[in-house]
């Protein structure tokens, strides 16, 4: 599996939307999307052979965050998102910027905010605080803009400090 899309939001932790970007990425390894992909996602095959390579996404990726104001962690839905990124990365031999900020789990913190334990997926998520999935489910950008609507229902004290202004990268 490879990275075809990292959406990419900029938000404070009360759900404020203050930049967003979607990276599409070029597959080198399987470059042929397969049908369950591009369905599961609605990223065609077009949308992925005009992208660049990895390593020159994430020098974009490297250019667009250089242009915003400094961020004190970034942080995803789960960590499987950031143990993809951190191996893609070291197989390509790439650094991106965000990788060195710490990275904050949402899930786990809206699973010790709600005390919820069994349903917590992003859509569940969503419907818990009575809001619907907005766009379309894992594609990144979308997957990206719905967990930065969940912040304000987040207990930020659990925390370690990291709330000023977080990139939400999946």
């Amino acid at each position: 599996m490879e990275i075809i899309e990292l959406g990419c939001v900029l938000a404070s932790s009360k759900g404020q939307v203050l930049a967003e970007r979607s990276f599409m990425v070029r597959p080198q390894h399987h470059p042929v999307l397969s049908a369950f992909c591009q369905q599961l996602t609605t990223i065609t095959q077009s949308m992925v052979d005009r992208a660049p390579v990895y390593v020159a996404a994430m020098g974009e990726l490297n250019s667009w965050l250089s242009t915003l104001p400094p961020v004190d962690c970034w942080a995803s839905w789960g960590n499987y998102d950031r143990r993809h990124l951190v191996a893609q990365s070291r197989r390509e031999g790439v650094s991106p910027d965000v990788l060195a900020l710490p990275h904050l789990n949402l899930k786990t913190l809206w699973k010790r905010t709600t005390g919820q334990r069994k349903r917590n997926g992003l859509s569940w998520a969503l419907q818990y605080h009575h809001l619907e999935f907005e766009g379309q489910l894992h594609r990144g950008i979308d997957d990206a803009r719905n967990m930065a609507r969940l912040l304000p229902f987040m207990d930020w004290s659990q925390t370690d400090g990291a709330t000023q202004a977080v990139p939400y990268a999946d």
